[in-house]
């Protein structure tokens, strides 16, 4: 079978990620100056902030329009890419909304789940699965359970993207790590509309980091966060779940498995505790980092290094091989052990580490919290 490479059109992937990183890096400033306009500013108020004065967010608004335009030049606007492209506007005005009047989680998940429905709609879903045992039928068809079992899945990465978002750069640089492995495997099984769309979001991520990078000069914020969440569920369901390889449909819980194991261990955490499972605290695997001594760069650095070996992982098990195999199941296991060690290190009450630097001139000066 041909590739993208011999017939020279991994082009338009290139294109698609040049584009969305240039346009990204341009509207930034711009959103920024939004931000400002519409009050959409991050002010520390509690233990879990890292940084020490307001700070802009709306920043994934720029990631955003980055993404849109650039896959509505390169990527072939069929049905399923109507869906998501629809949804993600809701996401994204969702997140706007949120980022300058901040909603409660009972509003923003019932219109999540319209997002997700509304992709699903226009036929973004998980039929079937290959079978993870090796007897009985080859694959799962999900029949009428395909709806609920797809709107779950993007509506649970959605949150778990977000919820990673509380160190500068983290779910930015986590996203573009899963949207690159995404990249990459669309091009080892022959999808280029998949290529197209991951490349974007690659590009949209990296025109953002250097702005969002420690220290932080804009936030992302849910605006951000939850559009990247939604996409990233989103193809993978069009792609990644429709791998017709023994061990396939775990391909996308590797590639997105820090957000989801620190997602699932939040809730879980909360509700041992008799707490409202929705309510943030301080207790995520970023912050246990920081407790351990490291500041927001090392943290983060850890972090992409997890993200980055689970890619491995799951670009090695779409390559088959027994040798690959071994080597991902042995990456995966260090690494389970490693983030398992982190979520276990006791919680400290202590004030965060203050890694921010003073606003950028020209920015409104900090304001004291109102009591």
């Amino acid at each position: 079978m041909d590739t993208f490479f011999d017939r020279g059109t991994v082009l338009p992937v290139i294109f698609a990620l040049g584009l969305s990183m240039v346009v990204s890096f341009a509207l930034t400033p711009l959103v920024k100056r939004l931000a400002y306009k519409i009050k959409a500013v991050d002010i520390p108020k509690d233990q879990r902030r890292m940084h020490d004065h307001p700070i802009p967010r709306l920043g994934g608004l720029a990631i955003f329009i980055a993404f849109v335009v650039s896959a509505l030049l390169f990527a072939d606007v069929n049905g399923q890419l109507r869906g998501m492209l629809l949804g993600s506007c809701i996401i994204v005005a969702l997140g706007i909304v949120d980022d300058s009047h901040p909603l409660g989680p009972g509003i923003k998940f019932i219109i999540q789940i319209v997002a997700a429905l509304i992709a699903v709609w226009h036929g973004v879903l998980i039929e079937a699965i290959a079978s993870p045992i090796p007897f009985g039928p080859e694959y799962w068809d999900f029949g009428v359970l395909s709806v609920p079992i797809t709107v779950i899945w993007i509506v649970a990465v959605t949150n778990s993207v977000n919820l990673i978002d509380g160190l500068d750069g983290l779910a930015d640089g986590v996203s573009a790590i899963a949207a690159l492995t995404m990249l990459i495997i669309a091009l080892l099984i022959d999808d280029l509309e998949m290529a197209v769309l991951c490349a974007a979001l690659v590009g949209g991520c990296m025109g953002f980091i250097p702005y969002n990078r420690n220290p932080a000069k804009i936030f992302m914020g849910d605006t951000g966060a939850t559009f990247l969440g939604y996409m990233l569920a989103t193809v993978s369901v069009m792609g990644l779940f429709k791998l017709y390889a023994m061990i396939s449909f775990v391909v996308p819980f590797i590639i997105l498995g820090f957000p989801i194991f620190d997602t699932t261990s939040a809730f879980t955490r909360r509700i041992l505790k008799g707490q409202n499972p929705m309510k943030p605290d301080r207790s995520h695997t970023h912050h246990k980092l920081i407790d351990m001594g490291m500041n927001q760069k090392q943290a983060v650095a850890t972090l992409y290094l997890v993200a980055g070996i689970l890619g491995l992982c799951a670009v090695m098990i779409v390559t088959s091989g027994y040798v690959k195999v071994i080597l991902s199941v042995a990456a995966l296991v260090g690494t389970a052990y490693t983030v398992a060690r982190i979520a276990r290190y006791p919680h400290e009450h202590h004030h965060p580490h203050p890694d921010q630097t003073a606003p950028e001139e020209g920015d409104p000066p900090a304001k004291k919290e109102e009591t």
